[in-house]
Order: C-alpha cells, then structure tokens, then sequence
C-alpha cells in the first residue's frame, strides 16, 4: 500500500475544550490575503450599529483555504438538500481596513 493511501486511511482523533465547544457568535466575515495567507476575520455587528467587533481570526494557508471553500460549497448542498435554498440579499458593500497591508 503506498504511503499516501496509509495517511488517508489513517483517522484523526479530534478533541475540543468546553469553551471552544460553547462557540462564537458572528454575522460577518471579512476575507483579506497575501500571497502565502488568507485572513479570516469573523465579526459581530449589532443593527443600526458603526462599530463592528472581531471575535475570532483564522489564518489558513492558501491550500487550506480552496480546502475550506470546497467543504463549504459541498455543506452548503447538502444543507439545501434538506431544508431548502438558502435566501441572502445582495452582499453589503462595507469599506474595511484592517491594516492587512504586508505579508506575512
């Protein structure tokens, strides 16, 4: 069996603490990059509201990121499969600067 079907079929064993598994709010995320990363900034803005709050950052490598696109497109199916499109309005056009200039 060659090495790379030996990882494949290798399973990971995932733990997560009670405060990560309690999770972190967010209705919008803002998506920056360099050339070797993606910047993943999820946010929470109240209505009405100016002033919006990161609550947690994701860097990924550039690999990563098309591999997160690929299982959100395919969960997005699947979710659409069961309960029904999901509607969204157009997207909100939002001037941000993060500061998100160099690389890393």
């Amino acid at each position: 069996m060659s090495e790379s079907k030996k990882q494949q079929k290798q399973k990971l064993d995932i733990s997560i603490d009670e405060q990560t598994a309690d999770g972190v709010y967010s209705n919008l995320a803002v998506i920056n990059h360099s050339r070797t990363e993606f910047v993943v900034d999820f946010l929470s803005v109240m209505p009405g509201s100016s002033k919006a709050r990161v609550k947690s950052r994701i860097i990924l490598t550039p690999e990563h990121a098309k591999r997160l696109q690929m299982a959100l497109t395919q969960n997005i199916r699947k979710y659409q499969s069961a309960f029904g499109e999901i509607k969204s309005k157009e997207p909100i056009d939002i001037p941000l600067n993060l500061g998100l200039k160099g690389e890393a």
